[in-house]
């Protein structure tokens, strides 16, 4: 499955559980480990493994691969490994301390408000 599409299907998913602050960064002109990351926002840790959860069955639905899911132990910061597109649901603390966003800033693109992802 196409990055694009893999980048669709997460950003509906998260959208679908009301996720906030979705932000997708382009990082492949950075690593070679994956092409965009995804970084949304959670209220609770009920939230960011709902959210996780919804990732990962939609994504399987397609017919896509879920590599691994890292942090469902505490449920502060989940990362879904969709091999080219990895997503991060953080709650909101987390997020600002650990500001993914400032140190992979260059290229930043956030979903229209009226729920497309493209």
């Amino acid at each position: 499955m196409k990055s694009e599409e893999l980048q669709k299907i997460a950003i509906v998913a998260l959208e679908d559980l009301k996720a906030k602050d979705i932000e997708v960064i382009e990082v492949g002109h950075f690593t070679s480990l994956f092409n965009t990351m995804i970084i949304a926002s959670a209220e609770s840790t009920r939230q960011t493994k709902a959210l996780a959860n919804h990732v990962r069955e939609e994504v399987k639905a397609a017919g896509g691969t879920v590599y691994g899911v890292e942090g469902e132990q505490t449920g502060e910061w989940l990362l879904v490994d969709l091999g080219d597109v990895v997503v991060h649901i953080m709650q909101p603390a987390i997020r600002e301390y650990y500001d993914l966003e400032g140190l992979w800033a260059e290229s930043v693109w956030r979903p229209s408000k009226e729920g497309s992802a493209a």
